[in-house]
Order: C-alpha cells, then sequence, then structure tokens
C-alpha cells in the first residue's frame, strides 16, 4: 500500500479547491488545515493550479498532502506532477494517467462510474477510484456496487454533506472527496476562515465518530 492510500485510508477526507484565487490559497490551506484536514488537492482547471500546489508543497509539505484534482490527461498529470503533486485525482478514467503515476511513484484516483470502469482502472494500477458523481448517483447506488466489489478501495465524491457524511461511510465508501460543502468560497473570499476552520472540524469530528 502506497503511503498516499494509507493517509486517505486514515483521514478519509479529500479537501477539494476548485476556482481558489491565489491570493486567497494559502490562508484557505491554513484554516483547513487547523480544522483537521490531512489532504487538499486543487483542481487543475482553476486558474494557476500548477503554481499555488508548487508553493504548497513548500508551505504545507509536514502538515499536509498535496494533491491535483481534474487531472483528465497525461498532459495536465505532467503539469501536476512537475508542481510537486503527491497524488492525481480525475474524474475520469485514463488508463495513461494511471501508467505515468506508476512509473513515477505516484498515487492516481481516477474517476469512475460503472462496475466495468471500477474494474478496469484497478485493472490498470490504480491504488484507489473516486466513485463519481456521487451526488446523483446516490448511496444506494454506492451500496449495490460495493457488494461484488469489496476488495478495491473507494473515494465517494459529489452530494456529501454534514447530515448524510455517515450513511456514506455505512454504505461502503472508504473515504470522501469534498468541495463546496467543505470549502466555502464565498466564506474565503470574505476572510471567513474562522467558519472554513470550524466547518472543517465538524467534518473531521464526524468522521472521527464512525
Amino acid at each position: 500500500m502506497g503511503q498516499m492510500l494509507e493517509l486517505l485510508l486514515q483521514h478519509k477526507i479529500v479537501a477539494i479547491l476548485r476556482g481558489i484565487e491565489d491570493r486567497h490559497a494559502d490562508a484557505a490551506g491554513e484554516a483547513l488545515i487547523d480544522g483537521g484536514i490531512h489532504m487538499m488537492e486543487i483542481t487543475m482547471n482553476t486558474e494557476g493550479a500548477a503554481v499555488m500546489i508548487d508553493r504548497w508543497r513548500a508551505k504545507f509539505g509536514t502538515k499536509a498532502a498535496i494533491g491535483a484534482g481534474t487531472v483528465t490527461d497525461v498532459e495536465l498529470a505532467e503539469q501536476a506532477v512537475a508542481a510537486g503533486a503527491q497524488f492525481l485525482i480525475s474524474p475520469n478514467l485514463d488508463e495513461e494517467v494511471i501508467a505515468y503515476g506508476l512509473e513515477r511513484g505516484i498515487s492516481v484516483w481516477p474517476g469512475v462510474m460503472t462496475p466495468t470502469e471500477i474494474v478496469k482502472a484497478w485493472k490498470a494500477g490504480a491504488e484507489a477510484v473516486k466513485i463519481f458523481p456521487m451526488g446523483t448517483l446516490g448511496i444506494s447506488y454506492l451500496q449495490e456496487i460495493r457488494g461484488p466489489l469489496n476488495a478495491i478501495p473507494m473515494m465517494a465524491t459529489g452530494g456529501v454533506d454534514l447530515h448524510n457524511i455517515a450513511d456514506y461511510f455505512k454504505a461502503g465508501a472508504n473515504a470522501v472527496g469534498m468541495g463546496s460543502k467543505l470549502v466555502n468560497l464565498e466564506w474565503i473570499r470574505e476572510g471567513k476562515f474562522e467558519q472554513v476552520t470550524e466547518r472543517a472540524r465538524q467534518f473531521v469530528e464526524a468522521v472521527r465518530e464512525l
């Protein structure tokens, strides 16, 4: 088991920062870490993502694992890894990206939906998969595919909030990816970093109690 997968299974939450502005990024990262978040991804379709990932590795390297999200192809994977990303997450399954990560010892968790895609990703060398879009598929879908595919670590992304996070794990999720419900960009723009920290703490507590 790779170090990043170990962290994922231990901490169970990946904070997704999409569309964060560079000027707010460091304070937002600090606020999430203060709330107990240990894994953060900046999506590659965020302006200046590579620059922020590089800076975060230097700034937060000892406190949190820093990854890249929305890594849809090898070109983006190359940019993310050059910036220092420790893990790569995609909304899609691209076997070339998995192979690229494997060659370099970088964890790749591709986005999959169907049982066929899940097994294909696993056979291609993905240590874990991201079930997406969970908000649309629903918790009962996760429960159904979990039965026959119980050996494959799954991160559920989409639709997770404080009221249903326990249900996701009961349905078989090993971890969750969380965007706006955890990282409120409005609060960040308004400088309400204490609220960001408090929200993070609530999710971390909810997972700890499981």
